[in-house]
């Protein structure tokens, strides 16, 4: 893969991926690699990611499990054009649609997926700063609000499939409510920097038509450690099989 003179070309999951991204502007980091090492998908399932920027969490489900079809939805045209490449030369089955996510085509309503994924906007626009940079605001604030996010998921799930999102802690009542009423079998993984502190990301998972208890897990550490004591890996045994090995999330 070469990059333009703008855009870089990464590494993840320790080189099984490699991912064009702008060099400027939202750039992809570990919350979509643990999305996608938190989606629990079988070989000939189908895959749905509503807000794919440059398709790393699509990329890195597709490197951990093969046979699965990939439809991602990006409203940013550069993004969208990055997925496309990322997806070819990563050997994925993607189809990438340049659109809005409320306002999908035709064809994208008239399926239905075994599993949707999402990595939202964490900030509310209306209590965020803008981003200098179009594509980075877009990704980080946007003007979509949660609910839409979850609306449009459930209704692109098949039966008994599963909506996954990773997002912001403290918006957990926020995804909790919008869910509520539409999917069901709630589980929630928080994830902490380090033992000790608050838990800065939860991922959520959620079943349509699921009967389940809800269920809060105990935490998802990154770091070994209370504290930050030198600039070298202090990844956890578990964070580190996942961001380096393609390993899932254990969900417990």
């Amino acid at each position: 893969m070469t990059p333009a003179t703008d855009e870089t070309c990464d590494d993840f999951l320790g080189g099984r991926v490699r991912l064009l991204q702008p060099a400027n502007g939202y750039r992809a980091g570990v919350d979509p690699v643990l999305l996608a090492a938190a989606v629990d998908a079988s070989s000939g399932q189908s895959v749905l990611e509503l807000g794919c920027g440059a398709g790393a969490a699509s990329l890195c489900l597709h490197a951990r499990v093969s046979g699965l079809s990939f439809v991602g939805v990006e409203v940013q045209a550069e993004y969208a054009s990055l997925a496309r490449r990322n997806a070819q030369a990563n050997g994925a089955t993607m189809q990438v649609v340049e659109a809005d996510l409320r306002h999908l085509p035709a064809d994208i309503k008239a399926q239905r997926f075994d599993h949707v994924i999402a990595n939202p906007p964490y900030f509310k626009r209306e209590k965020s700063t803008a981003a200098q940079d179009a594509g980075r605001d877009v990704a980080l604030g946007g003007d979509t609000p949660l609910e839409a996010w979850v609306d449009v998921a459930a209704r692109r799930l098949a039966p008994k499939g599963y909506l996954t999102m990773i997002q912001k802690a403290d918006r957990l009542p926020d995804l909790i409510c919008a869910i509520s009423g539409r999917l069901g079998s709630m589980r929630v993984l928080p994830v902490q920097s380090r033992i000790g502190r608050p838990a800065g990301l939860v991922i959520l998972q959620a079943r349509k038509a699921g009967r389940a208890d809800f269920v809060l897990h105990a935490p998802l550490v990154m770091h070994e450690g209370a504290r930050h004591e030198r600039d070298a890996d202090s990844y956890t045994s578990q964070i580190s099989a996942i961001l380096r090995k393609a390993a899932a999330v254990a969900w417990k």
